[in-house]
């Protein structure tokens, strides 16, 4: 019988090790799945918490219960991946394997920004974990005025999305508590704007400027002062603090670096843009946040690029060739305040751009383009997420990003 683990039981390991069962008869491959814990937490729902949408119940379930019968689950804690024995060596095992598929994510690095630590969840804080999230929430119920500073350390990290939905969401917040006139509220980014690409960044600049968020473009963070409660740039500025909600850098799983998976100390897995295949190792496959992949480490990504990788992983254990056919696909609702949304949809390509995104049944929705129906779009996926899309099951999305209802130029 073949083996294939799979390392990471999060959205994109899930999802993938479901989609497999189904397709991979039982009595020819083996299906073992491995994370250190049985809590699947629902990431884009860690955003609310901070605002009191939801607590902390609203976003964790059992991993278990999502992982299909006739998929291993083992909770263990992965240590090393032998690539030349084909083997994952885990704290109180081993298990060889014929395939393999790295699912691992990223985890926050706080200890890499000097300084940092030394308010960790105390002045500064973040909504990317669930401790973070719950503790920026009683840190925000308290906050009555001041100096609310967002800073994004460096690029990449996971959903690039987040930060403006934060500050968007915090002016909201602020207003409704009549507190929004004593709240300053700033955006402090290393990227030239409030987005990557021209015509979002446009967009989003213009719903920033209008709810009067102040922004930092091109901030080079060096280090944070937490005792005096400022951060500063490479080349000197400062910049003063009473809240601080830090995003610092992503990186990879640390056993990935060790193992010589990784391709540097940051820890992320060099994937083939397109096929979704490890560029340096062999019977490998990458998904999810780990990957390099040019495009959002988001949700939508490990969707889209699941379907390209399981008929790739299907193709290559029957010798045929591998198809290009992964895109770059990413969209996602942005929660712009007030119980509305924009949507963006783009890929290696093309940018975001505006018009309607036809979705059967539901849409059209608005593209770069606030309404109520993105906000319920938004809200409505946590359903779709638990009860579709981590089961493996068929969504109305094509994985390939279609230029149908979009406006360009």
């Amino acid at each position: 019988m073949k083996k294939l683990v799979i390392l990471g039981a999060g959205c994109a390991g899930t999802m993938v090790a479901n989609k497999l069962r189904k397709k991979l008869a039982q009595k020819e491959w083996s299906i073992t799945i491995i994370d250190k814990d049985d809590k699947h937490i629902y990431q884009p729902g860690l955003l609310f918490i901070p605002f009191g949408i939801y607590h902390a119940e609203d976003v964790i379930r059992s991993r278990s219960e999502f992982i299909a019968r006739g998929v291993n689950f083992v909770i263990d804690e992965v240590v090393a991946v032998d690539t030349g024995k084909q083997v994952v060596e885990t704290a109180t095992g081993q298990y060889e394997y014929d395939k393999i598929i790295v699912c691992t994510g990223v985890s926050l690095a706080p200890e890499e920004i000097p300084g940092l630590m030394e308010g960790w969840q105390k002045v500064a804080f973040d909504f990317y974990t669930l401790e973070g999230a719950v503790n920026l929430s009683r840190a925000l119920r308290k906050f009555k005025s001041g100096k609310l500073v967002l800073n994004i350390a460096e690029f990449p990290f996971k959903c690039p999305v987040a930060p403006l939905e934060f500050v968007y969401l915090a002016d909201t917040y602020f207003t409704e508590r009549a507190l929004r006139d004593d709240v300053d509220i700033r955006l402090v980014t290393p990227l030239p704007g409030a987005f990557t690409k021209p015509k979002a960044s446009a967009f989003f600049s213009q719903l920033i400027e209008r709810k009067n968020i102040h922004v930092t473009a091109s901030y080079d963070l060096a280090e944070v002062d937490c005792a005096n409660k400022k951060i500063i740039s490479a080349s000197g500025e400062e910049i003063d603090f009473d809240l601080l909600v830090s995003i610092p850098p992503n990186v990879g799983a640390r056993f990935l670096v060790k193992s010589g998976v990784a391709m540097d100390e940051i820890g992320y897995v060099k994937t083939n843009n397109h096929t979704l295949k490890a560029e340096q190792h062999e019977n490998m496959f990458v998904l999810g946040d780990t990957t390099t992949l040019p495009t959002s480490k988001a949700g939508s990504v490990a969707h889209f690029s699941a379907e390209v990788m399981v008929e790739n992983f299907l193709r290559e254990i029957e010798g045929e060739p591998l198809r290009e056919d992964f895109d770059g696909h990413a969209n996602c609702f942005i929660e712009t305040g007030f119980d509305k949304a924009a949507l963006i949809d783009f890929n290696y390509d093309y940018e975001p751009l505006p018009g309607k995104f036809p979705l059967p049944g539901l849409g059209p929705f608005s593209l770069l383009g606030e309404s109520k129906a993105n906000h319920w779009g938004k809200m409505m996926f946590r359903w779709v997420y638990w009860n579709k899309l981590i089961s493996g099951e068929e969504l109305p999305l094509e994985a390939q990003m279609s230029l149908a209802g979009k406006v360009q130029d």
